[in-house]
């Protein structure tokens, strides 16, 4: 008995491996639809809401969808209209989620280098710490994610019991809030187990610091999280074992916090209704939190309805980007934007090679590029022709939810409940699609390799 179940276990990972290797696309998406089926059917029955009448079936699609694809947009509040039973569902949610988002992405770049031989790989299949395992077994892939994500969000909610401690809460009540901030800051998800969320903690650095620390280290990306624990064997030499891929984000990440602290502070520092009314101490951590948590957070130290329109302009434009590849956040992710911008300073300069710490870039990278930004791109444009045909709000207002949505970010104007049955449906679609189907089209796009015995004669149109 125990032989045949130690069979069909190792045949599951085969087949795991075989689909993730030869139709990533298909899993993603497939994985992805039955849990979110699973959690929407968890959260309907009359015991998941505080009222115990049921959850309309439209509320607890999107609730499931925004807690599985990690994003934190909600239709109704977390704290109030959910029932006990039903915050730890959605918090089951955001671990599954989280897990299946590092999983999937990391299998997929497993895949990609296997198939066209990458000179970066995503995740290479390198030994672990035992030098037995490799972690190209997908089991071997799947406890490591678990225990590094796992240790994480445990390291934050630690960190978080003594101050909730402090402030009057009851022991239960401080764990449970913990654990619940811990897994929502890792995992990028944005949900706040209680009706204020972070506002009450705005001034408070050891309740901010810790979550805004928890996103960015999320946002970063398994395999960067991977490449910092390996390069620690070689000591003061950690550097030059770092990866491209681990280079580019963490350079484009802190890039991108300075940017959107520098900017938004700015820009909301006298508004009454943000920045102005807090102290100094208060509006450099609330800058902080607010340039961080764009990157696919979606946690908030002040009413973002309130925001001006050009801090809504450049939350979009960090929300769009999002963070690393294989990681919780959302987006057209951190290194497809370097690439991008390091081809326009080749051409800039006259360079035919896209070079960088010392390694350069191949051609088709920056092809890949350019199809993950379109693509993107694209699908943030039909959203908003289609919700703005479905409602009375205003285009900056639906621009920012839609991004929101597509780059699984969680951050609101507040019109998100307000939306039709129709706009909620459509933007559980583009939760669905924007979280999943980057890592699809990555995928089949990086797997097609084709082979042409016969080229056409070169000639270039006028570009510009």
């Amino acid at each position: 008995m125990a032989r045949s179940l130690q069979d069909r276990a190792t045949s599951l990972r085969e087949w795991v491996d075989r689909t993730a290797r030869e139709y990533p696309a298909r899993l993603a998406m497939t994985v992805f639809a039955a849990v979110i089926t699973l959690f929407t059917l968890l959260l309907l029955p009359p015991w998941a809401t505080s009222t115990g009448e049921g959850a309309r079936f439209v509320d607890a699609l999107f609730t499931a969808t925004s807690a599985v694809c990690i994003t934190g947009l909600t239709v109704v509040d977390t704290a109030l209209y959910w029932s006990e039973y039903g915050r730890a569902v959605i918090l089951v949610g955001i671990k599954v989620g989280g897990l299946g988002v590092m999983t999937l992405a990391s299998l997929l770049g497993l895949a990609v280098s296997r198939r066209i031989g990458l000179t970066q790989k995503l995740l290479t299949a390198s030994e672990t710490k035992t030098g037995t395992t490799r972690l190209g077994e997908v089991g071997s892939l799947i406890r490591l994610i678990i225990v590094v994500s796992t240790s994480i969000e445990l390291a934050i909610a630690v960190i978080l019991l003594p101050r909730f401690i402090a402030l009057d809460e009851n022991l239960g009540l401080a764990v449970w809030h913990s654990t619940f901030y811990g897994v929502s800051a890792f995992n990028n998800a944005g949900f706040v187990p209680t009706a204020d969320g972070l506002l009450p903690y705005a001034s408070d650095w050891l309740v901010i610091i810790p979550i805004t620390l928890g996103v960015f280290v999320g946002a970063l990306g398994f395999p960067v999280m991977l490449n910092l624990l390996q390069a620690r064997r070689y000591g003061r030499r950690w550097v030059r074992h770092l990866s491209l891929h681990t280079k580019l984000t963490i350079t484009t990440s802190v890039g991108l916090l300075v940017a959107g602290f520098v900017t938004i502070g700015a820009m909301e520092w006298a508004n009454p209704a943000t920045l102005g009314g807090q102290d100094l101490h208060t509006k450099f951590l609330s800058a902080l939190s607010a340039s961080v948590m764009p990157r696919s957070g979606g946690f908030s130290t002040f009413d973002v309805g309130e925001m001006r329109s050009e801090s809504w302009l450049i939350t979009d434009a960090l929300m769009f980007v999002g963070g690393g590849s294989a990681s919780t956040a959302g987006g057209i992710k951190v290194t497809t934007l370097a690439v991008m911008l390091l081809a326009i300073v080749a051409e800039a300069r006259g360079d035919r090679d896209i070079d960088v710490f010392g390694r350069r870039i191949p051609r088709d990278t920056l092809r890949l590029s350019i199809a993950v930004v379109f693509i993107g791109a694209t699908m943030v444009l039909v959203s908003c022709i289609a919700l703005v045909r479905m409602t009375d709000f205003s285009l900056s207002e639906i621009l920012f939810e839609v991004i929101s949505a597509f780059a699984t970010v969680g951050l609101s104007t507040g019109i998100t409940p307000d939306l039709p049955d129709g706009g909620k449906y459509w933007l559980c679609a583009l939760m669905y699609l924007g979280r999943v189907g980057t890592i699809s089209v990555l995928g089949a796009l990086a797997l097609r390799d084709r082979r042409r015995v016969v080229r056409f004669p070169e000639e270039r149109p006028i570009i510009g």
